[in-house]
């Protein structure tokens, strides 16, 4: 029977097309290491690989399977900078504080691309991005858009698109305008995931699937994580749980909020199908996001979060077609072969959550969908902590996240309101 992620629904097309998933021992007896990590996406894989490599004792933990979470299961999209504009950005940090996220959002491109090349790890990497609209009056903001990074933040790859462009590009006219970006693409993730596992075990980090973490505290002058079988105690840990963290550590959970996000795919469209021809990956300009992309072999993968109850692959696959259908018409019979989801860690702010929560231990998470990139970088941003160059993760640190409103029981009514409220905004 094939594998089923016990905290996501469905089976991935991911999951069939990623190849040999190894597996890894589960922790059965109490460990020490210098450093332990809590969670075995993309944040906690990349910081074992690089504080392996640095020669630093890790000892990773994860829940269930590496890829269970958003890591395996997201919709692959890299994206540009940060989640929030620079525009925005700018407007509360200032040019320069501004600039140096942006820079640092593009250093997590440069670097997931560079690491999945120079470690023989084939992540079916195709270039360009498309973000558009279906309102006629955000328009000026996305040809404003397009100038700003050209001019004054120096990113030349973006540049507007006019209705018949965008209609072009996608192949239907329900879009009205938005901008391409060429200095972007889309992967695989669990191919990344997985290839990001090997490199790690091979560099040392010792690695654990099925072993759940239930507490986190301080012994000793030293940090002890206990799971349901056995102990680790470090001198560092990092929690990398995202949106799977629970009631793990409460500072971390009152600032990261998990929402449900949703893909289907097709079938392969013919080679002919005027569907994405050019290979871009698309997100639009909803508060409740669509994203879609071809994949190489031509399935459509199309993902949004507008599905609240979806509990079964049958159900996610009648709403996601839907959706397409409404893009493309001519696809509203199109056959699905695969309808899963997964859990996204958000901030109130869309920017991530670096903190340090108790001493000696640092949880990052809430990269509120942009988190292919930055995810794998904040990993090797931690493991630079560990040995003495702290400047650069500051800049994460220092951002202002609020805690959501509501404390642990309304906070996930309040959220679900409001998504439904915005949902409705976003079809005016």
């Amino acid at each position: 029977m094939a594998y089923q992620s016990p905290v996501s629904p469905g089976r991935s097309w991911y999951e069939d097309t990623v190849g040999e998933r190894p597996t890894y021992p589960a922790l059965d007896s109490s460990a020490t290491s210098d450093v332990v990590i809590v969670g075995g996406g993309f944040t906690g894989l990349s910081a074992a690989v690089h504080l392996a490599k640095a020669g630093v004792d890790v000892v990773l933990v994860e829940a269930h399977r590496f890829g269970d979470g958003a890591s395996g299961r997201n919709g692959g999209q890299l994206g540009t900078g940060q989640r929030a504009g620079a525009e925005e950005l700018e407007r509360e940090l200032g040019f320069e504080g501004a600039k140096a996220l942006f820079e640092l959002g593009e250093e997590a491109k440069a670097h997931l691309l560079e690491f999945a090349s120079a470690n023989g790890i084939d992540i079916d990497y195709r270039p360009g991005q498309l973000n558009v609209t279906h309102k006629p009056r955000e328009l000026p903001a996305f040809r404003e858009h397009a100038e700003a990074m050209a001019t004054r933040f120096g990113y030349p790859h973006i540049a507007y698109m006019d209705a018949a462009e965008t209609a072009e590009r996608i192949g239907s006219t329900h879009y009205v305008g938005g901008v391409r970006d060429t200095g972007t693409g889309h992967i695989h993730p669990l191919k990344l995931l997985v290839g990001t596992a090997r490199v790690a075990a091979a560099a040392g980090a010792r690695l654990h699937e099925n072993t759940r973490a239930i507490g986190i505290g301080r012994s000793a002058g030293r940090v002890v994580v206990a799971t349901e079988r056995a102990t680790i105690t470090a001198d560092r840990c990092l929690i990398a749980v995202n949106a799977h963290g629970g009631a793990l550590e409460p500072v971390t959970a009152a600032h990261v909020m998990p929402i449900g996000s949703f893909i289907g795919a097709t079938v392969p469209l013919p080679a002919d199908s005027p569907v994405l021809p050019g290979g871009e990956a698309v997100a639009d300009s909803r508060f409740v996001v669509r994203y879609f992309r071809r994949a190489p072999t031509g399935e459509l993968l199309f993902g949004g979060r507008e599905i609240y109850a979806a509990t079964s692959p049958h159900d996610i696959q009648v709403h996601i077609r839907r959706q397409i259908a409404e893009t493309w018409p001519a696809l509203a019979d199109v056959e699905m072969t695969h309808g899963w989801g997964g859990y996204v860690g958000i901030t109130m702010p869309r920017k991530p959550f670096v903190r340090e929560v108790m001493p000696g231990v640092i949880s990052a998470g809430g990269y509120s969908g942009h988190g292919v990139m930055l995810s794998n970088f904040v990993g090797r941003l931690y493991a630079e902590t560990i040995s003495g160059n702290r400047d650069r993760l500051r800049l994460l640190q220092e951002l202002r996240i609020p805690p959501f409103p509501g404390g642990r029981w309304l906070r996930q009514p309040l959220l679900f309101f409001a998504l439904n409220w915005y949902a409705l905004r976003d079809r005016i």
